[in-house]
């Protein structure tokens, strides 16, 4: 025989009892009668605090259960992780600015070089002659071999010369053999200690060590918008990953609660609040899916292959987990060390100092006089001939001398080039030390930024362990019938708020540390 339920007997109960006591003028027992059978036709009024289901073998999980009370997440498919060491390769293996910042080093060496060309040897010739009516008026044929040396600007010269011919001036006529000569153009003013060229040649040289620094600054520019750009997809991962979480736990939870609702378990309203909370979630999902699909387009930016192809990130690829290193007081001091004296951008101003040094020295070279002593050993063209006689071969009584000297009587011209040159020393000299300043300021100032970080993350993660307990303490108070949907949705919507804020602060944690080291001009890898 099937059990009755209580309401039942409560209804048959209280019927007996008004038919009974019609014909009585007592009115207690009527009420009563209808207070038993209110209380049997309102069955729902016990389910307002139902008790929650327990997990049973081979069923689902109990609707309300949450892996946010998960100490931590799960551990990544090694396989899909994509790295910060894997970026690394890739950027500087094949990122295009990378292998534009090797150019200035080439530039620089090429620029070496074209001032190198001041040394070059030089060889010239020319042919000149007229003969007209069956006069030879002249026959000119000059040959010279021009050879620079560094030690005092002196030029080593080597020529031969043949001039015949009837009108040929006698100054200039050679004997028929021509005429051999060997000798110096010695400078004794201006170009003695340092000339044109050798300022040319040093100050390239200098300069290579600018564009070597210029170098190392671009690529410290590249990998570390790539740094940022990684953990900005890192972030934005952890964020789809939790609200998807979300997402999933809700509509768990309106399954369960339509269900229940339907039976007459629980009151139909909290369906409803737990719909609103499934659409919200979903619209969160929707708008971070976006924002991953865009940050992960960001990162492509710095991917490419070896055939200088762009690659894409693939949708499976996942960040790793930040390392979150601490930077403790010895690196510190380390690395504002280094930012005081080998930041990119103070070496560059260093051999930018340097350089107008050299041209203050050869501006200063140009006050003195130009006195230009030449002398040159002279031969009959056959000299190498035994027979030709001594006094026609190279000796002190066959030669060539020259003087020549001028002198600009105010010098306005060098005079304000001088202090043109000097003006800009002093100038790079001031940027270099208001730049050293900031330098050192910037790196003290991030160091502050991931002492902040490391507290925050210290005490968020206390303060997620204790959302935690306040999550679970809900859910034990829910099957004990004290508490409600909306209380359990508000704990847990808390809960994801605050480990979204914790994977914030891990990825500005990162950040700022890849900062740290930018600023101290070095990386934080692949520094080699």
């Amino acid at each position: 025989m099937k059990k009755r339920p209580t309401g039942f007997w409560f209804f048959v109960f209280g019927v007996w009892l008004d038919l009974n006591q019609t014909r009585k003028t007592n009115y207690q027992k009527p009420t009563l009668a209808a207070l038993l059978i209110l209380l049997s036709l309102a069955p729902d009024l016990r389910a307002q605090t139902p008790a929650l289901p327990r997990r049973e073998a081979g069923r689902d999980p109990a609707p309300l259960q949450t892996r946010q009370l998960a100490p931590g997440p799960a551990a990544p498919d090694t396989a899909r992780v994509f790295s910060l060491q894997d970026l690394a390769d890739l950027v500087f293996a094949h990122h295009p600015l990378v292998k534009q910042a090797a150019l200035l080093s080439a530039d620089a060496q090429a620029q070496v070089l074209a001032a190198r060309g001041g040394f070059d040897p030089k060889l010239g010739s020319g042919f000149d002659r007229k003969l007209f009516g069956g006069t030879d008026y002249y026959n000119r044929w000059t040959n010279e071999l021009k050879v620079p040396l560094w030690p005092g600007g002196i030029d080593l010269k080597a020529g031969y010369d043949r001039m015949v011919g009837t009108y040929v001036n006698p100054e200039y006529r050679t004997p028929l053999d021509g005429l051999a000569g060997v000798g110096l153009s010695v400078p004794l003013g201006a170009g003695l200690l340092i000339d044109a060229r050798r300022s040319t040649l040093r100050q390239a040289r200098i300069m290579v060590a600018a564009a070597e620094a210029d170098r190392v600054k671009q690529i410290n520019e590249v990998w570390l918008q790539a740094v940022k750009d990684y953990w900005t997809w890192y972030y934005t991962y952890q964020q789809a990953a939790l609200v998807r979480e979300g997402v999933a736990l809700a509509n768990t939870r309106f399954r369960a609660t339509s269900r229940r609702a339907l039976l007459g378990d629980q009151a139909p309203i909290d369906s409803v609040e737990a719909s609103i909370t499934v659409q919200d979630r979903q619209l969160q999902a929707e708008q971070l899916a976006v924002e991953l699909q865009n940050a992960r387009l960001l990162l492509s930016n710095h991917l490419w292959n070896k055939d200088a192809q762009p690659v894409e990130l693939p949708t499976y690829a996942m960040p790793q987990r930040p390392t979150l290193v601490r930077v403790d007081s010895a690196q510190f001091s380390q690395l504002q060390s280094q930012a005081a004296v080998a930041h990119p951008t103070l070496l560059k101003l260093d051999a930018k100092i340097r350089q107008l040094g050299v041209e203050e020295r050869y501006r200063r070279e140009l006050l003195k006089p130009k006195l230009s002593v030449s002398g040159t050993l002279l031969s009959r063209g056959d000299f190498y001939r035994p027979e030709v006689p001594v006094y026609y071969d190279f000796g002190w009584d066959n030669y060539k001398l020259g003087v020549d000297f001028s002198f600009p009587l105010f010098l306005r011209q060098e005079r304000g080039k001088l202090q043109q040159t000097r003006l800009k020393v002093q100038d790079a000299t001031l940027e270099q030390q208001q730049s050293r300043r900031t330098i050192v300021n910037q790196v003290q100032a991030v160091f502050n930024t991931l002492r902040a970080y490391e507290r925050q993350l210290a005490l968020q993660e206390q303060t997620i362990a204790n959302q935690r307990t306040l999550l679970q303490a809900e859910l034990q108070k829910f099957e004990l019938g004290e508490s409600t949907i909306f209380l359990i949705n508000a704990r847990e919507s808390k809960l994801i708020e605050l480990r979204l804020k914790q994977e914030s602060l891990r990825a500005s944690y990162e950040k700022a540390r890849a900062e740290l080291y930018y600023y101290a001009g070095t990386r934080t890898l692949g520094a080699q």
